[in-house]
């Protein structure tokens, strides 16, 4: 049995729950790591052998096939998800009004983001947040990294050394990000179980990256916690977020475009949310 085979079978196992010993030795290294890096050794035992826990490859391979110039940014403006975003600026007129008057960033652009990134809340992903981010971690090892190679159909995969260069820059990413995503859960006393999103790991309403939550998230209904899957905090994290990029009251559009593109580094999609923006208020 060859290495890749042996690891299509245990990924195989993992996903329906039958075998813990596959999980851990997938995992392995990345458990090694994280409690070197400090943490607790049994909560990273207890998280890594749950039944919920396993080598993701639906969502991970979505992210090596991903190409963002296909997606369709130009439904966003038409009529029916403009009334969307337009009821949504009525029905959450106190928050977004205290939080542009706050933070000096227009209420228009904040629905704008929102808009895009998760339909105002329709649709926040429904990976498991840690699986993406352990399983993008272990890429660094060959036999996952082998593994993911041979699940990802040849018509659609990239072309292999730039999978294998792609793989390893990504795990670098992902491990920040998980242990991101850990301290993040550990301190707003949230399951890292529970939590899920994208594909690519982003969290919530404004699908921030653990790391960006760490930086920019802020507890918008005053209820101790964190939690960019309510409205109130999603709302005011995008805020602070743009302006701590640089968003400021009467922003010109050249330098809107620079913060927004810290946002998302695609022209495509900053030009969307500007043109949002101005549709909103008209």
């Amino acid at each position: 049995m060859t290495l890749s085979v042996f690891y299509i079978i245990a990924v195989f196992f993992i996903s329906v729950g039958y075998c813990e010993e596959e999980n851990n030795f997938l995992f392995s290294k990345v458990k090694k790591r994280l409690i070197k890096d400090g943490f607790n050794a049994k909560m990273i035992s207890d998280i890594y052998n749950s039944p919920e826990v396993y080598f993701d490859v639906k969502s991970i391979s979505g992210y090596f096939k991903h190409n963002e110039a296909t997606l369709n940014y130009k439904q966003f403006h038409h009529t029916q998800n403009l009334k969307k975003a337009k009821k949504y600026l009525i029905k959450n007129k106190k928050t977004l009004s205290r939080v542009e008057k706050e933070y000096g960033v227009d209420k228009e652009i904040i629905v704008a983001v929102m808009l895009v990134e998760t339909r105002l809340g329709g649709f926040t992903g429904v990976s498991r947040v840690l699986n993406v981010f352990s399983t993008m971690a272990a890429l660094k090892s060959e036999g996952p990294r082998e593994n993911l190679w041979e699940q990802i159909p040849a018509r659609k995969r990239l072309k292999r050394h730039e999978f294998l260069i792609k793989a390893n820059r990504k795990a670098d990413w992902a491990y920040k990000e998980l242990k991101a995503f850990l301290k993040y859960t550990s301190s707003q006393r949230f399951s890292p179980l529970d939590i899920r999103g994208s594909y690519a790991g982003a969290i919530g309403l404004a699908q921030f990256l653990p790391s960006s939550i760490l930086s920019y998230g802020k507890d918008g209904n005053k209820n101790g916690q964190i939690n960019l899957f309510e409205h109130e905090d999603a709302i005011e994290s995008i805020a602070n977020y743009l302006k701590s990029f640089g968003w400021k009251p009467g922003i010109n559009r050249k330098k809107a475009y620079k913060v927004l593109f810290n946002y998302n580094r695609s022209s495509y999609y900053v030009n969307t949310l500007l043109t949002i923006s101005d549709l909103l208020k008209k």
